[in-house]
């Protein structure tokens, strides 16, 4: 690989079906010319839509990026269920079924809102240290715990017959951590009749929506990427230096506070990121520095 002239900054990539997000990562760092590639939240193989890469200096970034809110297009198969509770898994049973509107709406009203979800076992959660999915599939599916997520939209947009099955496509508004493949085997666990994925598509992520999406083809073509200082404004509170305070903070120094809350984005006077910060006390001092002399 030749030396970089990779800007740093995000690429916001509308990942296709088939390839993992770490095959993304591996494509845009032929693309970009570097190996400095990172992303924020993976997509299943079988998912497509909106994932967010970092290259160079915006690799730094990612950890940083809350993006909790996320909205998916979905379609679950109800009457039968699958190992990895998605079409990539073996059929492990499952009790076609007609099923009411009235109690489809019922389920999905009881899976909306603040909620425990237990995550699948083909997922890469870690249990003492090694993935659960390894476990799985090495024939030791660890017991996982249900944790707290938030679904905030469970939208039904329509059903329709598969053979002996429902197909129920839905909108899901939802916090980070939250599993679309559990909400589909919740879903057909609750109905009676076991339920798994068949289609998913990530349409937002944070503030970035599927329109501001590139495929892999166009981004060969063409690397369109968000510059870094563009990327902190949007997804952090900003707070402006005077030069002093620009240089003290790019060395690694600590600035008064001025009582933000979070994690902050800090400018020069001539709109260089210099770092994100924090406020700890009496003191706001940096988590992260981007310029390193001014």
């Amino acid at each position: 690989m030749t030396k970089t002239t990779s800007p740093s900054g995000l690429v916001i990539v509308d990942k296709p079906a088939g390839i993992t997000s770490h095959d993304v990562v591996a494509r845009l760092r032929r693309i970009a010319g570097t190996r400095k590639v990172g992303h924020a939240g993976t997509l299943d193989p079988m998912a497509t839509g909106v994932l967010v890469i970092g290259l160079e200096k915006a690799t730094r970034l990612l950890g940083y990026l809350t993006l909790t809110e996320k909205e998916y297009r979905a379609t679950i198969r109800l009457g039968q269920s699958t190992t990895t509770d998605d079409a990539e898994g073996e059929v492990t049973g499952g009790a076609p079924r007609l099923v009411s509107d009235d109690e489809l709406y019922a389920a999905v009203e009881a899976l909306t809102g603040e909620i425990q979800q237990v995550p699948p076992h083909v997922s890469a959660i870690k249990v003492n240290g090694q993935r659960a999915y390894k476990l799985t599939r090495a024939g030791a599916a660890p017991e996982l715990a249900a944790r707290p997520v938030t679904v905030r939209e469970f939208v039904i947009e329509q059903t329709r017959p598969a053979d002996d099955f429902l197909d129920v496509d839905a909108t899901i508004r939802c916090s980070s951590g939250t599993y679309i493949r559990s909400l589909a085997r919740d879903l057909g666990t609750a109905l009676g009749t076991g339920g798994h994925l068949t289609a998913l598509r990530r349409t937002k992520v944070g503030p970035y929506a599927e329109a501001d999406a590139r495929s892999l083809d166009i981004l060969n073509e063409r690397l369109v990427v968000q510059p870094l200082a563009t990327a902190a404004a949007q997804n952090f509170p900003r707070r402006d230096l005077t030069e002093d305070q620009a240089r003290v903070l790019a060395h690694g120094g600590r600035l008064p506070v001025v009582g933000a809350q979070g994690t902050v984005a800090a400018f020069a006077p001539d709109g260089t990121l210099v770092a994100l910060i924090a406020e700890e006390e009496s003191r706001a001092r940096p988590l992260v520095v981007f310029a390193l002399l001014l």
